[in-house]
Order: structure tokens, then C-alpha cells, then sequence
């Protein structure tokens, strides 16, 4: 994909003493006291706002934070907590900037946090006179928010279509890069995991990756639906009965092309969802009408893992089990391991897939962790991004031929 990154113009000496316009994703979670309890997307952003100061830009950086209304503040919608964590984190202070859209004083050598952009009127819609206003404040735009890259605002997408100069900050670079080397250049056998709760909620997921992988795990809810497709008893599991044709059709395009959904030959099974249920393990064949499926057995996690093993390339999205269990956590676990330990590139993406990481302590052995949630998920049904949508064919604007 090609896009102007800034890393680039700071090699090409384009960055001094311009006005950078960074649209970071600063949306930590906070306490009922306005704590900042997780801050690991505001560390993340920082090699953006440090490479750009380096360069001797004037700064500004914004973002979400929350589901504010617009043109209404309210103090827990205020992002001063992150210019509190920013100024440590920078070892420089970072002043916080309300009513900015009419214009910001910086000075090259500075940056200032610009209050919550979804408190402007007009954020949400992507208002055109909005859009023009951002980017008439800055000479670079600098899109570094992976996480609202699948959003179409004023702050990601229309300043971007106005500004001088539109370009991708590191993380967003490093999220194409990634995307790309799993889904546009894939060395081969390429193998998705997709779980969770619903079919339906994933389908065109599914049905898209079915047209490009060389094996589809299933887990989940999700499995259980495929159990029932491959005319499998599943008790009183979670599943959609109503979509058992679609998960044939998933199953038999894979076959089509060679390829293949494995079907779990074992499962976990208990009487009840909860944490200290009784775990029991038993072929697929022999789930009770009186029992739930919580993960998948331990035959069917080795088999898997020997298939991840080989993998040149594995997609990860969703833990295979009720992994926030212990006794339901053995597949994840087993899954999350032999992802670590094969030589494939790997990309993750997803909140419980991230907490599935942290659990087991693999960050390190993933080759890399998405930091989009919602953009992830488009990005594996097949959906161009709104973000590197732009970003492109402003880099073509800019770089004709």
C-alpha cells in the first residue's frame, strides 16, 4: 500500500519547523476517579510525538476519549489525565488546549494536547467546514490511530483529504506493514483463528478468509455452530442453529479449494457456565443434551497445534474456549503457545485475543499484536480501511507517476 509515512519526510528534512497535526489513540480506560488504569495506547503513541519533536515540528496531538457528546464537556470526557501521563512519559510538559478548532499557538520544539476532538460538532459526520478548519492549523497531518482507522470523522479522515500533507505515523505504518505481509503477501500455509461468540456476528469474516486461507480454525461459539454442521450433538452450547447452512457453505468452499475447517474431534464440557464447574472431557460425538461445550479437548488443541506449527502465516482473532476459566483455558493456552513457537509470522488482534497474550505472557513470541479492535476485524473481512484509503490517494496526489 502506498502511503506517505512520516518517517520519510523526516529523512527528507520536511518536518522542521512545520505544524504537525497528529491524531493519536489516546482511549485509556479510567477509574470512576478518572485514573488512568492502562496506558499502554498512550506509550504506544509516543515514538510518533517524540519523532516528529525531534524533527524540530511544532505539535499538536488529539484523540478520542470516551462516547462524549458532541458540544457538550463534561469533566471525565476531558483528556487532561493523558496530558498528566504525557508530560511524564515525554519529560516535557504538554499543556492541554480547549476551544482549539479556531486555532493553536505552538512553537516549533513544542507539543500541546488538543482537548477531546469528539466534542466538536460535526466530529462524528465528518463535517466538511469542521474538517477544513483542522487541517487549515497544520502544514502535516499525521494519522497514528489504527484504532479509529476504520471510522470515516473530521479528524481522521476529512483532515486528511485537506491538509497540505497527509502521512501515516509509525504505528499506522507498522499496522499496514503487518497487514499486508499476512493478507497481501502471505507466505504459505496461511491459517486463521476465528473466535467468539457468534457466527453471525463474524460471517463475513469467515466467508472472506475462506476464499484466501489454507486452514480456518474455529472456536468459540462460533465452533459450536460448525459442530452442528457437521451434524454433531452440542448439548445446550451457545450456537446458531439458523446458521448452520452458512457454516456448511464455509466448510464446503474450503473443501472446494483444497483446504480445510477442522472440526474438533474432542471437547471440555460442563453442567453449568461458571468458574468452578465440573470440567470433563469427551468426543465431540458425546455431548449430552444437559451439557454445555466450554473449550476444546485436548486431542483436538494438539492436532491444531501441530498445524500451527507448520504455518508460514497465522492470523489470530478470539481465544478457542472460556479462557477467563482455568479449567476452560487449556485450548487457548495450547493454541497461544504454538502460535509463540512457530516460525510463522503472526498477527493478533482483538481485546480478549490481547488479554489471551498477556495471560500467557507471549507478547514477545507474536509477530505482531494489532492494536485495532474494530479496524482489525475489517481489515480481515476484506474492507479497505477509510484511513489508508485516503492516506493513499493523497500519496498519489502528491507523488503522481
Amino acid at each position: 500500500m502506498n502511503v506517505i509515512r512520516l518517517s520519510d519526510l523526516v529523512a527528507q528534512g520536511r518536518v522542521a519547523g512545520r505544524r504537525v497535526f497528529i491524531r493519536a489513540d489516546l482511549n485509556v480506560p479510567q477509574d470512576d476517579a478518572g485514573n488512568i488504569t492502562e496506558d499502554t495506547r498512550i506509550r504506544a503513541s509516543v515514538p510518533c510525538i517524540r519523532m516528529a519533536l525531534d524533527a524540530g515540528a511544532a505539535v499538536m496531538v488529539t484523540s478520542h476519549l470516551g462516547r462524549p457528546t458532541e458540544g457538550e464537556f463534561k469533566p471525565e470526557d476531558s483528556l487532561a489525565p493523558v496530558a498528566a501521563r504525557l508530560t511524564a512519559l515525554l519529560g516535557c510538559e504538554v499543556p492541554l488546549v480547549a476551544d482549539w478548532v479556531d486555532g493553536v499557538t505552538v512553537a516549533p520544539g513544542q507539543v500541546v494536547l488538543l482537548e477531546n476532538c469528539r466534542l466538536n460538532k460535526g466530529e462524528k459526520k465528518n463535517d466538511e467546514a469542521l474538517a477544513r478548519k483542522m487541517a487549515a492549523l497544520c502544514d502535516i497531518f499525521v494519522h497514528d490511530a489504527f484504532g479509529t482507522a476504520h471510522r470515516a470523522e473530521a479528524s481522521t479522515y476529512g483532515i486528511a483529504q485537506y491538509a497540505p500533507i497527509a502521512c501515516a505515523g509509525p504505528l499506522l505504518a507498522a499496522e499496514i506493514d503487518a497487514i499486508t505481509a499476512a493478507l497481501a503477501r502471505p507466505l504459505r500455509p496461511l491459517v486463521a483463528i476465528v473466535a467468539g461468540s457468534k457466527v453471525s456476528t463474524k460471517l463475513t469474516i469467515l466467508k472472506a478468509l475462506a476464499a484466501k486461507v489454507d486452514g480456518l480454525i474455529v472456536g468459540g461459539g462460533i465452533a459450536n455452530t460448525f459442530l452442528l454442521a457437521a451434524g454433531l450433538p452440542i448439548g445446550k452450547s451457545l450456537a446458531e442453529a439458523d446458521l448452520v447452512g452458512e457454516a456448511k457453505a464455509v466448510i464446503d468452499a474450503m473443501k472446494a479449494r483444497g483446504a480445510e475447517v477442522p472440526i474438533p474431534v474432542d471437547v471440555v464440557v460442563a453442567k453449568a457456565f461458571k468458574a468452578d464447574a465440573v470440567a470433563t472431557v469427551k468426543a465431540a460425538a458425546d455431548v449430552a443434551a444437559d451439557e454445555l461445550i466450554l473449550d476444546i479437548g485436548p486431542q483436538t488443541a494438539a492436532l491444531l497445534a501441530d498445524k500451527l506449527k507448520t504455518a508460514g502465516t497465522i492470523v489470530w482473532n478470539g481465544p478457542v474456549g472460556v479462557f477467563e476459566f482455568d479449567a476452560f483455558a487449556h485450548g487457548t493456552e495450547t493454541i497461544a503457545r504454538a502460535i509463540a513457537a512457530s516460525p510463522a509470522f503472526s498477527i493478533a488482534g482483538g481485546g480478549d485475543t490481547l488479554a489471551a497474550i498477556a495471560k500467557y505472557g507471549i507478547e514477545g513470541d507474536i509477530g505482531y499484536i494489532s492494536t485495532g479492535g474494530g479496524a482489525f476485524l475489517e481489515v480481515l473481512e476484506g474492507k479497505t480501511l477509510p484511513a489508508f484509503e485516503i492516506l493513499s490517494r493523497r500519496a498519489a496526489q502528491q507523488n503522481p507517476g
